[in-house]
């Protein structure tokens, strides 16, 4: 459905995309996962046809996007990073303008305004200036205006930005709806618990370029290690926990050991030699690795502090 092919994009001595490369499919939920400043709301212009690549090319349905392309946008609802709502109107003024600009009018657009506040949980709000809303309420009818004319693809750059967590998962709920009735989402953020609770695919991205792309257990296999236990407790010395390093590493520090797992170990193997070593079952805590993880392995740098 949208296949980005090598493309790069500079502003200035800056490379904001270096030969981005990924193949979309319809009714995906595509997740952008990496830090501010890694080139994910700069893909997602380039994908909504407002900017155009230095080189490479994006194309839905096998048509170029680029500014020229008009025809092709109006198959894609962009729900942008920061509020793309007039403040001093009221909400159904609001959808009635984007309504318009997307080519509906009449009783289909009043249908259209009736089903989108409804779904936004904003009819009791309808008349009210969008300056009296919360972050989260804003961020509801930015998406809703964003799917009125009904697109093929969903963009949503980190749409979350400011809002508190019941906002929040209302937004996650509306996505997921909307997933499951058949839109495409592609959704950049720099959250790893939001891209693990909503994408089916996930790419990781830093500095321009695309380190990791699939689903959650695909991506989880780039681990050198698949599980890893920690270890505390008093009296456990190097010497005492020997036995578990034919497991996988085991890495010391003053009060916590963290014994990580090769990939084709078994649990129940570890726990038969702990047993044997007579190391007590409550000093072992079992961590499942996780986005941070494999990030943290891809780059060297927590995705928090990238």
């Amino acid at each position: 459905m949208l296949v980005i092919d090598s493309v790069t994009k500079r502003y200035g001595s800056i490379a904001a995309l270096a030969g981005v490369s990924l193949t979309l499919h319809a009714g995906e939920f595509f997740g952008l996962l990496g830090p501010n400043g890694a080139g994910k709301s700069t893909l997602m212009s380039l994908i909504a046809g407002l900017k155009s690549p230095d080189t490479g090319t994006v194309s839905l349905d096998g048509e170029i996007l680029g500014p020229h392309r008009p025809d092709v946008r109006k198959k894609i609802g962009f729900v942008p990073q920061t509020i793309a709502l007039y403040e001093d109107l009221n909400a159904d003024e609001n959808l009635r303008i984007f309504g318009r600009l997307y080519g509906l009018s009449g009783a289909l657009l009043d249908e259209r305004i009736d089903e989108a506040l409804t779904a936004a949980q904003l009819q009791d709000r309808r008349r009210d200036r969008i300056k009296t809303y919360s972050g989260g309420m804003q961020r509801r009818l930015n998406i809703v205006a964003a799917v009125l004319h009904r697109p093929k693809l969903l963009l949503c750059d980190e749409p979350t930005v400011g809002v508190d967590p019941q906002s929040r998962n209302a937004i996650f709920e509306f996505l997921q709806k909307l997933n499951r009735d058949g839109l495409t989402v592609v959704y950049s953020t720099h959250y790893m618990e939001e891209a693990t609770k909503l994408c089916s695919r996930i790419a990781i991205v830093d500095h321009g370029r695309v380190l990791a792309a699939g689903t959650l257990d695909d991506l989880l296999t780039q681990l050198p290690a698949a599980e890893s236990l920690r270890i505390s407790g008093t009296g456990l010395s190097r010497e005492a926990l020997s036995p578990l390093e034919a497991f996988g590493q085991l890495t010391f520090t003053a009060d916590t050991h963290t014994l990580a797992l090769r990939p084709d170990v078994r649990l129940s193997e570890v726990f038969a030699v702990a047993e044997a070593a007579h190391l007590p079952s409550s000093a072992f805590q079992l961590s499942r690795p996780d986005l941070e993880d494999l990030f943290l392995h891809l780059t060297g740098k927590s995705l928090r502090d990238a």
